[in-house]
């Protein structure tokens, strides 16, 4: 993305900077959604819903935080200034965009999307729950780096990739729980687990960014500070929206499944159990046991 040089840093942090590589991949992503849902679902889909409602309120949602996330000012802000909306934008990155894009996905076309070959066979095999949380802290441990986080900061390729790479690796890490082919997900019992891991894990990045005495990053340690914040304390508040942020975005998943797993059917049930019976019998009821029983002999004289 078009990002400022050191010697554009002492400028005005709020000059408008267009992206217009984010417009096009909005651009692209609507266009191909609205193809899938109005050419090829009715090619692939004779029987059935091609797109419920929910999965095109994700696919907004999703197209607008990733839209929100990714252009002028947070982009820009958090590239060039503050590594804690930095942080802020990963966050949406890899908690709120690739969930609801999984959520956007109907089965037809995720199946259609990955074949039968060797590409269902390594989706599958990454999107395994161990595979998939190793392989996404091992990328956000990474992208943490001093070294990786000044370099990228200045844009280019390394960037980009590293916004790839998180994005996918996200994807992999709600494979588990959202997957658009229901038996690759979990059981709920599992679910819980595996979020409450992914709740802990944050932790270890969170603790160092916050209690460092210093500043990590050298690429946000400048003359120019964005709403007076200091250098440390742009990094505790990137740790606390990454310990406290993160785990209680999880806490919440973790409540919705318990709640989904546990009271699922409990007012119909109960609704059933406490509905009034009608008691009343009805002439054909009378008359079908009269028939039933036999008629009783009379005594003889």
């Amino acid at each position: 993305m078009f990002l400022a040089t050191a010697q554009e840093i002492n400028t005005d942090p709020w000059r408008f900077q267009l992206h217009i590589e984010v417009w096009l991949l909005v651009a692209f992503l609507i266009g191909a959604y609205v193809y899938m849902t109005r050419v090829l679902g009715p090619r692939v889909i004779t029987d059935g819903e091609i797109v419920t409602k929910g999965q095109r309120r994700a696919f907004i949602i999703m197209i607008v935080l990733l839209w929100l996330s990714t252009d002028w000012p947070m982009h820009d802000i958090a590239e060039e200034y503050l590594y804690s909306m930095h942080m802020l934008q990963h966050m949406s990155l890899s908690y709120f965009v690739p969930p609801l894009a999984l959520m956007a996905t109907p089965d037809w076309f995720f199946r259609l999307l990955i074949g039968d070959g060797k590409v269902l066979r390594a989706a599958r095999f990454l999107s395994k729950p161990v595979t998939a949380a190793v392989i996404y802290n091992a990328v956000v441990m990474g992208s943490h780096t001093p070294t990786l986080v000044n370099r990228s900061s200045d844009g280019g390729p390394l960037h980009y990739s590293i916004h790839v790479v998180l994005v996918f690796s996200s994807l992999l890490l709600w494979m588990p729980l959202c997957s658009p082919r229901k038996d690759w997900r979990i059981s709920y019992g599992a679910q819980m687990v595996y979020v409450f891991a992914m709740s802990i894990l944050p932790t270890i990045p969170a603790g160092w960014l916050t209690f460092a005495e210093g500043s990590v990053y050298d690429h946000y340690d400048h003359a120019v500070r964005v709403g007076g914040i200091s250098v440390l304390s742009d990094q505790q508040a990137a740790g606390a929206i990454m310990k406290i942020g993160g785990s209680v975005f999880m806490w919440f998943v973790m409540i919705f499944l318990f709640f989904n797993r546990f009271t699922k059917g409990f007012h119909e049930a109960q609704t059933n159990s406490y509905a009034p019976k009608d008691d009343t019998l009805t002439f054909e009821q009378v008359t079908e046991q009269f028939e039933k029983t036999p008629p009783v002999e009379e005594p003889q004289r």
